[in-house]
């Protein structure tokens, strides 16, 4: 029951700061950049702030089967990176990259490996210019909070940084740390600190284009 209750607290926030759209755009908002953010932030609630923004930016229907569809696309030539995750999820792709393959340990600079993967990624959101992504940098629970939280923001911007250098609209790319608060593996142990210390991307069709394929169906 906090669970929902906290879900719609977070709805009610976003419409009620979006107080100058339409009806109509407000009915489709889940459908839009802004649902992804409500969706991200839903998702950091239940421990998952990537995967939260896919949901949130879903659709349905047959706008979201054609969403699906070219994600599938997308997600084939994402395939081309080393040692980093790609996951096809509802009409998104999730990406997660280790943190060690992208950066030095306490460094936000990215190393080689890092450059060549973000490369192809920048190639692919070009390649695809109606989705957007969220950049997500996590650590392990080493080192304070509040350290954490400001190294994993200091990666995510580090790795928007490198895409805008490649030619992808600042505007279409978001990003935040979230530290140590989004475990995915047991900080107890070295291997567990390895996989927390990761970077996660969302990649999801943006305003403009959900807006367009719903006039279309």
């Amino acid at each position: 029951m906090k669970h929902t209750t906290s879900i719609l607290l977070i709805f009610a926030v976003v419409l009620t700061s979006c107080s100058n759209l339409s009806n109509l755009t407000k009915g489709t908002l889940i459908g839009t950049t802004a649902g992804a953010a409500v969706g991200a932030a839903a998702g950091a609630y239940f421990g998952d702030t990537t995967k939260g923004a896919i949901i949130g930016a879903a659709v349905g229907g047959a706008t979201g089967a054609i969403i699906g569809r070219n994600m599938d696309k997308q997600a084939e030539e994402l395939a081309k990176m080393e040692k980093a995750k790609v996951e096809r999820i509802g009409e998104g792709i999730a990406i997660s990259f280790e943190s060690g393959l992208l950066f030095a340990t306490n460094s936000a600079e990215l190393q080689d490996a890092a450059r060549q993967n973000l490369t192809i990624l920048a190639a692919s959101m070009k390649n695809n210019p109606d989705s957007d992504l969220l950049i997500v940098g996590h650590t392990d629970a080493t080192g304070s909070e509040e350290y954490n939280k400001t190294l994993s923001e200091r990666r995510a911007a580090s790795a928007r940084a490198f895409l805008v250098s490649q030619g992808v609209a600042e505007s279409r790319i978001k990003f935040e740390g979230r530290g140590e608060s989004e475990p995915i593996a047991d900080n107890e142990t070295e291997a567990g600190r390895d996989a927390n210390r990761r970077i996660e991307v969302a990649i999801f069709a943006n305003e403009e284009y959900v807006k367009r394929m719903q006039a279309q169906n």
